[in-house]
């Protein structure tokens, strides 16, 4: 690898497409020795990278033995994961409609453009630049919610990064664009009303693609 300034964040997003891909499958051990010798870096970045990604639930730390990738999601799990987004999100959004600056409304089309824009040739590259997107495209709606615990709660939830490691759709990213798109054009608005419905609906369809993973059928 490249040593430019920012190699904390260039290993970060190496590590975490291999997480994202599940070429380090969940569970997989992960061995700073190997990262060493396949990045070419020292151990001080990868072990920062490391601390990134256990920090945000993709990485788990155990006493004596080292890192893991953290355990799949089941179907439990999922389905309390959206019972909790349906409750928590459509609200920020009303309230993120109501209270969310020019300037941060701007950011957060930055987001989506660069989520539309974004087509590596690498697939499953793309896939994790836009689970990474994603994620920043739902905080920032969490943030401008003005709210402190939607956006804690949504933070400690992982969300972006359990789904999109779930199943590689890749109807997905389209499909989320476009919903992406009625809730900004609703905050843009001002129609609280507009972005919570918006934000209900794309939760639902999110829902119902990655379920998928587990019926084995198209929704």
């Amino acid at each position: 690898m490249r040593r430019p300034a920012g190699l904390g964040d260039e290993v970060y997003s190496a590590i975490y497409a291999q997480l994202m891909s599940l070429k380090i499958p969940p569970g997989g051990r992960i061995t700073v020795e190997n990262l060493v010798r396949e990045l070419g870096v020292s151990q001080t970045p990868i072990r920062e990278a490391l601390s990134r990604l256990e920090a945000q639930g993709l990485v788990v730390k155990t006493h004596l033995i080292g890192y893991s990738a953290a355990p799949q999601m089941d179907r439990s799990g999922l389905e309390q994961l959206y019972d909790l987004r349906m409750l928590v999100e459509p609200f920020g959004a009303a309230r993120a409609a109501e209270q969310m600056t020019d300037e941060s409304i701007a950011a957060l089309e930055t987001i989506d453009q660069d989520m539309r824009r974004s087509r590596p040739e690498d697939a499953r590259s793309a896939y994790s630049h836009f689970a990474q997107s994603d994620g920043a495209f739902h905080d920032m709606i969490a943030v401008g919610s003005g709210n402190n615990l939607i956006q804690d709660t949504l933070a400690r939830l992982h969300t972006h990064v359990h789904l999109f490691r779930l199943y590689f759709h890749s109807r997905a990213t389209t499909d989320a664009n476009n919903e992406h798109a009625r809730i900004i054009k609703a905050i843009k608005r001002r129609d609280a009303k507009g972005a919570e419905a918006a934000m209900r609906d794309h939760i639902e369809r999110s829902r119902r693609r990655f379920m998928v993973f587990f019926t084995g059928e198209q929704s």
